[in-house]
């Protein structure tokens, strides 16, 4: 069952970092790999994969690192993505976010991965 109060969220999130980068990419027509996200958008299809698959189609991206909260979060919780980008913020790191329906997935700067995880740590452990 998907969990909505922020107290319980915070404390059971436990993250997790993907070893492998992604990245983010603007790629019209069949997508010749498997995608984690796509964003239909005016300007074209953005895609995110892992940063191989990207380049292996001759795609241009910068490293990101993802990074999973295993709680299940109920899409109507109020408070989780500002808690999360408030801790991410402090420490200078930005964040971008794709919310699954069990499931949220945070994007960091890849040479600010274990910043992140440190921030992200901290933050359930209050």
């Amino acid at each position: 069952m998907a969990e909505t109060d922020l107290a319980v969220l915070l404390r059971t999130m436990e993250p997790v970092l993907f070893s492998a980068p992604y990245g983010f990419a603007v790629c019209d027509g069949p997508l010749p790999f498997a995608a984690f996200a796509t964003v239909a958008e005016d300007e074209g299809m953005t895609v995110v994969a892992p940063l191989a698959a990207i380049q292996a189609a001759g795609l241009v991206s910068d490293p990101w690192a993802r990074i999973s909260l295993t709680v299940h979060s109920d899409l109507a919780a109020v408070g989780l993505t500002a808690a999360f980008a408030g801790a991410l913020g402090r420490v200078g790191i930005s964040c971008n976010v794709i919310a699954g329906v069990h499931h949220d997935h945070l994007f960091v700067q890849w040479d600010r991965r274990a910043d992140a995880m440190s921030a992200l740590k901290a933050l359930s452990n209050v």
